[in-house]
């Protein structure tokens, strides 16, 4: 066993497998059904879900393979797919959507049907921020809605997204069960011990289930396998911001440098101008006292009466 396992009591439930370990088998099933609960905070309760088939062919042979987290059904039939999201794509949204569609064109009876859907969730816990503008706000639940009412107009249809590096409780400040979730998928992979707030029974199952020491020897190399790729994963996301930052620092400078050149150049040649006139006032001033002060010397005036009436030194009007 490496250093790493070591260090770690607990599963990491950002791989593939501490995910689908914790929340996609059977026998954690509890776990999944107590963390949705959580979530819809009484305006849902779920009293039992059934797993579905993960993988998802479309329609078409175009269509790409959806391949979901974990999918399931709850009592009334109502489909809730959660995902956990490691970093940020470039159409996350769109992507979001697609996946979508699956819940709900698989609902389609053949014959005649009326078109009526059971409801549609798509659970996103996001490694990432999708929202830099709104400072802590994390829980993002988003409907269809009319732009001028601001009322829902379907409400079959949720995205529920949770940016969790924005969650950052202590144990001493969590409250409800909500968010004593966030907290242990925060920090599960950090912790030696059960925190002295997580006391449900739910969590005493979660504990056990994420023990490494627990896993059988195939568990073990699964999860070994997933970290890996959960670290190389992030070990690429970070090469490509450091990458980008010095890219954008390089062509900052440079640009800096070409427009400071430019600005020092206008900014010098108009100091230029205006220190050019004032000198040459100045010396046109000098010269305008000595030829007056050349006049008045010819007239016979003595050194003192030229020297007040033009203010030159008396050395000046004797070299005249």
């Amino acid at each position: 066993m490496n250093n790493d396992y070591q260090r770690a009591r607990y599963v990491n439930p950002y791989t593939d497998f501490g995910f689908k370990k914790l929340f996609g088998t059977e026998m954690n099933k509890e776990l999944l059904i107590s963390f949705i609960n959580s979530l819809f905070n009484g305006k849902e309760v779920v009293k039992d879900l059934t797993y579905l088939n993960t993988e998802h062919l479309g329609a078409r042979e175009l269509d790409r393979k959806a391949v979901f987290d974990v999918y399931c059904e709850n009592e009334k039939g109502e489909k809730i797919l959660v995902e956990m999201q490691k970093a940020e794509q470039q159409f996350f949204k769109d992507r979001s959507l697609y996946y979508a569609t699956f819940p709900i064109r698989e609902q389609a009876e053949r014959g005649d049907w009326d078109y009526s859907l059971k409801a549609v969730y798509v659970i996103g816990i996001l490694n990432f921020n999708i929202d830099d503008d709104n400072g802590s706000y994390f829980h993002h639940e988003v409907q269809l809605t009319d732009q001028r009412t601001k009322e829902v107009f379907y409400d079959k249809l949720t995205f529920i997204y949770l940016e969790m590096p924005k969650f950052n409780k202590t144990e001493e400040e969590l409250d409800g069960m909500f968010e004593k979730w966030l907290f242990v998928l925060r920090n599960l992979s950090r912790l030696l011990e059960r925190p002295q707030a997580l006391q449900e029974r739910v969590f005493t199952k979660l504990f056990e289930a994420a023990e490494i020491a627990k896993f059988t020897k195939t568990e073990y190399e699964a999860y070994e396998e997933s970290l890996k790729v959960y670290r190389d994963w992030q070990n690429t996301i970070r090469t490509a911001i450091n990458k980008g930052l010095a890219e954008g620092r390089e062509k900052g400078l440079a640009e800096g440098r070409e427009k400071g050149l430019a600005e020092g150049m206008e900014k010098g040649m108009a100091e230029g101008m205006e220190k050019g006139m004032e000198k040459g006032m100045e010396k046109g001033k000098s010269e305008e006292k000595r030829a007056i002060a050349h006049n008045l010397k010819a007239l016979g005036l003595t050194s003192e009466q030229i020297q007040a009436a033009t203010g030159l030194s008396a050395r000046e009007i004797d070299l005249l």
